[in-house]
């Protein structure tokens, strides 16, 4: 009997991708890089991945201008891989602290990261974010068949999973 229900479930999950999406922040010097990592089967299209800084526990905002909200060292946003995944390159404002990435495609195991300088407004370091104070910060990926969401963890991680292709 167990072989005739493993024939009968299997065809009925067979094809159905669950899509994985990883998320790092890289603290550096002078600019900090986020990186995103298609982990699953399937290839994530005509979605928005939102960063959000706001529930941070740092209050983290980006610093893109010498003058304004942050601290000393400035870098505005700069793609370093995965330029041809993104539908439309987002405009980031100084004191901002989200940001929507427009993806037309990333294939499966490819990634997109980008480097720009990340401040806390809490005056605790200001010019280097811990993985601590980006902890809370949240990821919300919009597309795939619906919207799931993600928090940094203290170890400047998000993972969103779970999602169908």
């Amino acid at each position: 009997m167990t072989v005739a229900v493993a024939a009968l479930v299997l065809p009925l999950t067979a094809g159905v991708g669950q899509a994985d999406l990883h998320l790092r922040f890289v603290e550096g010097a002078p600019k900090d890089r986020f990186e995103i990592t298609n982990h699953s089967a399937c290839a994530l299209t005509s979605s928005t991945i939102t960063l959000d800084l706001a529930p941070s526990q740092g209050a983290l905002i980006f610093d893109v201008t010498g003058s304004g909200a942050g601290v000393e060292v400035f870098q505005p946003f700069e793609i370093v891989s995965g330029r041809d995944a993104f539908a439309a390159l987002p405009t980031v404002k100084d004191g901002q602290n989200s940001v929507d990435l427009s993806i037309a495609t990333l294939d499966p195991g490819k990634s997109i990261a980008f480097t720009i300088d990340v401040d806390d407004t809490l005056g605790a370091r200001e010019i280097t974010v811990t993985g601590s104070e980006i902890s809370g910060a949240t990821v919300q990926l919009e597309g795939m068949k619906g919207k799931s969401s993600a928090q940094f963890d203290t170890q400047a991680t998000a993972q969103i999973t779970g999602l169908t292709c």
